[in-house]
């Protein structure tokens, strides 16, 4: 048994299969949670990385989406179409 650092809700942990980084939801709150030490059994809060790779995509995308603005913005430069 190991209790939640969030809502101290106790959470069954199999004493035998866990292992150092292995990561849990707490039942009662639904925080996510990863073992950090077995002997005795601790829970700490798990980060946030898959939600910050999720970030880190999406503001990859956006700077694509700029490139490729700024390439149109040159191409449209190098037609000598303006219109004065």
């Amino acid at each position: 048994m190991a209790s939640c650092p969030e809502c101290d809700a106790e959470i069954d942990i199999d004493d035998m299969d866990a292992d150092v980084g292995d990561e849990v939801s707490c039942p009662d709150c639904g925080q996510n949670l990863v073992v950090s030490s077995v002997d005795p059994i601790e829970l700490d809060f798990a980060s946030d990385d898959d939600e910050d790779d999720e970030e880190d995509d999406r503001d990859d995308d956006d700077e694509d989406e700029l490139d490729d603005e700024d390439e149109e913005e040159d191409d449209d430069a190098d037609d000598g179409d303006w219109d004065e």
